[in-house]
C-alpha cells in the first residue's frame, strides 16, 4: 500500500467538501478535479492547489494514476461514473444516493466485486457524532429487539434552487430520494439492517406545483413522501420526508427507534444542523433517559474511508447496504404510482 493514497474528486458541488477532507488528510495526495463549470474547477483547484483539473471526468480516468476517486455529481452521473472509475482500478466513494435505481446500484456493486476495489456510499449521518454514539449503545444490545421505527427529514420551505433537481431524468426523484434516503438509512443501520420485505407509500406534490408554476420552473417530482416498510422480522418504519409542508419547524430531522428493552431518538436541535440523541429505558423497573458520550475522536465519510482502506479494514456505507436502499427507494416509488403496497424480493 503507498504511503500516500492518490485521490481525485468529480463533481464540486457537494465534492468540494471531500476535496477539503482530501487535501487536509497527511496520508492522501489530492491530485486532480474534475468538473464541468470551469468557473468551479478553478476556484476548488486554486484553494487547494491541485495540480491537474479536467472538464471531462472520464478523460481524468483515462490520464490520471488515481487510488481513490469521490464521485459527487448530480444523481443521473453516479451510477456511470462510479462504474468507470472502478473500471480503472480505484476505490470509489459515492454521493447518496448510490444510484438513480436499483438496477444501477446493482451493476456498481457488481463492478466493484469483479474489479476487487471498494465502494462506498456517502451516507454521512452514520457518522455525526451522536450517531456513532447511538450506535455504540444499540451494539451493546441496550434496546433489545426493534419492533418500531420511525425516521422523519421534513422542510417548511427548502426546495433547492437548482431545476436539475425537480427533472425526473437528474435526480431520479424528490425528497425522498435527496433527504429521506439518509434518514432511511440512518434508521436501518441503528436497526441492524433487517431485510425488507414489503412497502406502502404515498407521494404528493401539491405545494411544490404552485410554488414552481409562480418561478417558471418544470417540477415533475414529489415534495412529500410518506411510506411505511415492514421487515422480515416483523418490525415496521415509517418514513417521511419533505421539501414544503405545513409544518412548524423550518427544518426537522427525527429518528426514533421502539425496542423491548429500550428506545433512542436522534433529532436535531432547534431546526439547525445540531443534533442530540437519548436513550430511554429502564433499570430495576424504573424509567431511566441515557445521554451517550460521543466519541471523542471526530472522522468523516472521507476519513474513515481513507483509513480502512490504508489498514485493509472492513469499512462501513459498502456498496451492499446502498443497494438495499436503493431497492426499497424503487419500492417506494412504485407503490406511490401505483397506490399499493408492493413486495421487496
Amino acid at each position: 500500500m503507498p504511503q500516500k493514497l492518490r485521490a481525485a474528486v468529480i463533481g464540486l458541488g457537494m465534492g468540494r467538501h471531500h476535496a477539503r477532507e482530501y487535501a487536509e488528510h497527511r496520508r492522501v495526495e489530492l491530485v486532480a478535479l474534475a468538473d464541468p463549470d470551469a468557473d468551479r474547477l478553478a476556484e476548488i483547484g486554486n484553494l487547494h492547489k491541485v495540480p491537474r483539473l479536467y472538464a471531462d471526468a472520464r478523460k481524468m480516468l483515462r490520464d490520471e494514476d488515481l487510488d481513490l476517486v469521490s464521485v459527487a455529481t448530480p444523481n443521473a452521473y453516479h451510477a456511470p461514473l462510479s462504474i468507470a472509475a472502478l473500471q480503472a482500478g480505484c476505490h470509489v466513494l459515492c454521493e447518496k444516493p448510490m444510484a438513480m435505481n436499483a438496477r444501477q446500484a446493482r451493476r456498481m456493486a457488481e463492478t466493484a466485486r469483479s474489479a476487487g476495489r471498494r465502494l462506498m456510499i456517502n451516507f454521512s449521518y452514520r457518522f455525526d457524532p451522536q450517531s456513532r454514539a447511538l450506535k455504540r449503545e444499540v451494539d451493546r444490545g441496550v434496546l433489545g429487539d426493534v419492533y418500531f421505527g420511525r425516521t422523519v427529514w421534513l422542510r417548511r420551505q427548502g426546495v433547492p434552487e437548482r431545476e436539475s433537481f425537480f427533472l425526473q431524468s437528474h435526480s431520479g426523484g424528490g425528497p425522498l430520494i435527496d433527504l429521506g434516503v439518509h434518514r432511511l438509512d440512518l434508521a436501518l443501520w441503528l436497526m441492524g439492517h433487517p431485510k425488507p420485505r414489503w412497502v406502502m407509500a404515498g407521494t404528493y406534490d401539491h405545494l411544490a406545483r404552485a410554488w414552481a408554476r409562480k418561478k417558471g420552473y418544470r417540477y415533475e417530482v414529489e415534495d412529500l413522501a410518506v411510506a411505511l416498510i415492514r421487515f422480515d422480522n416483523g418490525a415496521t418504519l415509517e418514513v417521511e420526508s419533505s421539501w414544503m409542508s405545513h409544518i412548524q419547524e423550518q427544518e426537522l430531522m427525527h429518528t426514533r427507534l421502539l425496542g423491548t428493552r429500550g428506545g433512542l431518538v436522534h433529532r436535531n436541535v432547534d431546526g439547525r444542523y445540531v443534533f442530540e440523541g437519548h436513550i430511554y429505558t429502564e433499570r430495576r423497573g424504573k424509567p431511566v433517559d441515557i445521554r451517550p458520550q460521543p466519541p471523542a475522536r471526530k472522522t468523516s465519510a472521507m476519513q474513515h474511508f481513507v483509513s480502512c482502506i490504508l489498514n485493509g479494514t472492513p469499512h462501513t456505507a459498502t456498496g451492499e447496504e446502498g443497494l438495499v436502499v436503493m431497492q426499497v427507494l424503487d419500492a417506494l416509488y412504485r407503490s406511490a404510482a401505483e397506490k399499493r403496497p408492493v413486495r421487496i424480493r
